[in-house]
């Protein structure tokens, strides 16, 4: 039988989907994650940032995939069949991340992360929710709303219409 403090304990539990760039860990708030595939073709975008691959018709929507291994600078991303792509609601519409892998379901309490590090004008922390220890390996908690700016989806769109033109 749990007393009152396990159940107020489980209130601020919230869960990410940890996932794999190069080597470190990261997650993200699983509420935002609507599909997890594998890597597929996707058709470029021209005169797109490096980062967004291009776009997949998913079901009917035209969905731009963002590889976060070029957004975070990290070299030589390959593709291979352990290649992944979450699909995320993010500002009202679905896209999807290329990741190197998925790892598992984390749960963390408020207590268990920590504030991101200030690293100044060397790096742009925005995007990051905080830090926390899983099973000895550090995770970085991704905000995916601030990764992956409304800006950025507009000009995707801006682009597919000039392309449809």
């Amino acid at each position: 039988m749990s007393n009152g403090r396990d159940h107020m304990q489980a209130k601020d539990v919230q869960e990410y989907l940890s996932f794999i760039l190069s080597d470190e860990h990261y997650a993200l708030d699983i509420t935002s994650v609507k599909e997890i595939r594998g890597y597929e073709k996707v058709t470029p975008i021209a005169n797109a940032p490096a980062f967004i691959k291009g776009v997949l018709n998913l079901r009917g929507d035209i969905v731009p995939i963002i590889d976060l291994r070029i957004k975070f600078n990290i070299p030589n991303p390959t593709y291979n069949e352990f290649t992944i792509v979450i699909m995320l609601h993010v500002h009202n519409r679905v896209i999807g991340i290329v990741v190197d892998g998925v790892s598992d379901v984390v749960r963390l309490t408020e207590d268990e992360v920590r504030p991101p590090p200030d690293f100044g004008v060397i790096f742009d922390s925005r995007f990051l929710k905080g830090l926390a220890t899983v099973d000895d390996r550090m995770i970085i908690l991704v905000n995916i709303e601030q990764l992956i700016s409304s800006g950025e989806l507009g000009l995707v769109d801006k682009t597919l219409a000039k392309e449809e033109v």
